[in-house]
């Protein structure tokens, strides 16, 4: 069917909207990237636009100097893992039971994990509780303390609602047990959705900063972001003290460091993402329909 203009007008419109979006979105990046390599006086009289100007790696080399960074690096790569996988084993085990009609108080269940959703307790109630159940300083409050969240959960579950039923009705009729139809059938048929909140779990834990800054005390059970926080804070403690530093010596500033920071990061989530990418828009989409 030949496109009318109106068409025709509709379509270049859309395609310059959605270029100069993908522009927007990626000129951030670049420049972050470019402005972490480039030198302290290119960057702050503003001659960085899209590419490195005077490349040094002297940012890198700045957070990558203390020995800390490589320790909060491995404990970050574990939190995020671990942390992942226990989150995931909870909402699947979670989620599975509540998409059953037949369970006894489904709904005062799921209003209950919903609510959460609406209020929380508060950061003080929380500490209390970490307090009291022994976790501060351990490694275990990071991994447990958000080991379920309750979007995630709410989003498998109608995945899960979402698969035929009988489909679980002729694995019944063969004898076939609940772990089994979980485990041969939901989970398959759940993967792209399973990714996709698999991502999300691991992007927040690796991002995770503000709990784990008020839990940990210990030095070596600190992840990555709070590492970088503290050389972004002890590096403006030296620009504080500029009268007795010759900043102009140093090829590297505060701005540099901290895009370099962004960048190190960052890499982690970046190189995890296009590996799943091709399951995201579609765990999401079926994920949001409910039965």
């Amino acid at each position: 069917m030949k496109e009318t203009k109106g068409e025709k007008i509709f379509y270049f419109v859309n395609t310059l909207f959605m270029i100069l979006l993908t522009l927007g979105i990626i000129y951030p990046i670049v420049y972050v990237i470019s402005a972490s390599f480039s030198s302290r006086e290119a960057i702050l009289t503003g001659k960085v636009v899209l590419f490195p100007v005077d490349a040094n790696l002297e940012a890198y080399k700045y957070v990558f100097a203390d020995r800390q960074i490589w320790i909060s690096y491995l404990n970050s790569f574990f939190y995020t893992i671990v942390g992942t996988a226990t989150a995931m084993a909870v909402t699947i085990l979670g989620a599975y039971p509540l998409s059953k009609s037949v369970l006894p108080g489904k709904k005062i269940i799921t209003f209950a994990i919903v609510l959460t959703m609406w209020f929380g307790a508060g950061t003080i109630p929380m500490y209390l509780n970490y307090r009291d159940l022994g976790l501060l300083n351990t490694r275990a409050a990071i991994i447990l303390g958000s080991a379920c969240s309750a979007y995630n959960f709410i989003l498998l579950r109608n995945f899960f609602t979402a698969i035929p039923r009988s489909l679980e009705e002729a694995a019944d009729i063969d004898g076939a047990g609940q772990w089994t139809i979980l485990s041969k059938i939901y989970l398959p048929l759940s993967l792209p959705s399973i990714a996709t909140i698999s991502l999300f779990y691991a992007v927040a834990r690796w991002n995770s900063y503000f709990w784990e800054m008020i839990i940990l005390s210990d030095d070596s059970l600190m992840p990555l972001q709070v590492v970088i926080k503290k050389l972004i804070v002890d590096l403006k403690g030296v620009a504080a003290k500029s009268d007795s530093v010759d900043l102009s010596m140093l090829k590297y500033s505060e701005e540099t460091v901290v895009y370099a920071s962004i960048v190190v990061s960052a890499v982690p989530m970046l190189v995890l993402y296009p590996f799943i990418q091709k399951y995201f828009v579609k765990g999401v989409m079926v994920g949001a329909v409910k039965e």
